[in-house]
């Protein structure tokens, strides 16, 4: 197999040939086809989160066929597509036991890493899925089958930046029809937030972003009102397409600085509810005044969309093939691994909305 892996932060990924062992027990080995390169990625990169063991091959949002199972595998097949979920939940701790797999408290890992061809070395998967290499062994359970007519770039999406950003409105919020949105950032995540919040039936989606570009992207797929807050005050301006009473729901989907962070409490009406999607480097402290929340507003932080990936993955294609989710805009442009630097250029850029590696 061919891989891009990082062996330091901040420096350019190599193209690697490695060798992977056949499946184990509750394994199965899959060719990708494709692979989101998604601001996560970028986080492991640049080495915002430490806890990621180097070296790695990146990347945890991907599709592709299943080449082979191992012994004890009972809901794949070889040939069946697949899109893959970085969080196997193993089904047997108390969050999974209550319907929580996104919070899993023992994700299962495979049992063997690769292995570069010459040295034997052993590389790491991020989260245990390692989309940005040709082939990967998986467990059974990060591996959810879908439909042979979904193609592979837009299925691989589903795997983290769709069912984050749609997951956090419908699953996390619970988003009420008729009711207010307010959606801070409009990366890929965003604009899956904000496509949640018109799925959820929400009437004003005000989406917040410092880029032109981004903001018009967000009109396209479903804001009603904009605010760029590289020359308007976001909570005022929010505050004011309300009514002056703040939105029933907000977003933080960037994860970056602290002020987008405590903007989305403070432009909530009492018993707003705000959400915290974005995933912040470590060292990221807030400063948020006691009184914040006086008015019984709720912040809740978003994991994974609050996903079930074996219920979620498939609704949200089958809202793609009734055309009430866009990905096929989502999809930017598409390199070959080898040019997995290139695609993080586009990302550190801001330009576009996802890129994705393609194999084979």
């Amino acid at each position: 197999m061919k891989a891009a892996v990082l062996y330091k932060y901040n420096s350019p990924l190599k193209i690697q040939d490695l060798e992977l062992d056949e499946p184990a027990a509750g394994e199965i080995m899959v060719k990708m086809m494709a692979s989101g390169v998604c601001h996560s990625d970028w986080h492991v990169f640049k080495g915002d989160w430490g806890h990621i063991p180097l070296p790695t091959v990146l990347g945890h949002e991907g599709a592709g066929i299943v080449e082979a199972v191992g012994p004890k595998v009972t809901t794949i097949v070889p040939g069946d597509h697949v899109v893959l979920s970085w969080k196997a939940g193993c089904g047997k701790c108390e969050m999974c036991q209550i319907g929580r797999p996104n919070v899993c408290e023992n994700p299962l890992r495979p049992k063997s890493n690769p292995r570069v061809v010459k040295t034997g070395v052993e590389i790491n998967q991020m989260g245990g899925l390692g989309t940005f290499g040709s082939y990967t062994v998986v467990q059974e359970s990060a591996a959810i089958p879908i439909d042979r007519d979904v193609p592979f770039s837009q299925a691989a999406l589903v795997g983290c930046g769709v069912t984050t950003g749609v997951g956090a409105v419908i699953n996390t919020a619970c988003v009420q029809a008729g009711t207010t949105v307010a959606v801070f950032g409009c990366g890929g995540v965003g604009l899956n937030c904000i496509q949640g919040a018109v799925i959820a039936g929400a009437t004003t989606i005000i989406a917040v972003d410092m880029l032109d570009n981004r903001l018009e992207l967000a009109r396209r797929f479903g804001a009603t009102h904009t605010v760029n807050a590289s020359s308007d005050e976001p909570v005022e301006r929010i505050r004011e397409m309300t009514g002056g009473k703040g939105v029933h729901y907000a977003f933080e989907a960037i994860g970056v600085a602290d002020r987008p962070f405590i903007q989305s409490i403070e432009c909530t009406r009492s018993r707003g509810v705000t959400v915290w999607v974005g995933h912040a480097p470590d060292d990221l402290l807030l400063t948020i005044s006691a009184r914040a929340l006086l008015m019984e507003k709720t912040i809740i932080g978003s994991l994974y969309g609050s996903a079930r990936p074996r219920i979620d993955f498939p609704r949200l294609l089958g809202l793609y093939k009734a055309k009430k989710l866009r990905l096929d805009e989502l999809v930017t442009r598409e390199f070959p691994v080898e040019d997995t630097d290139r695609a993080f250029e586009e990302l550190a850029k801001g330009g576009g909305v996802r890129s994705v590696l393609t194999f084979h």
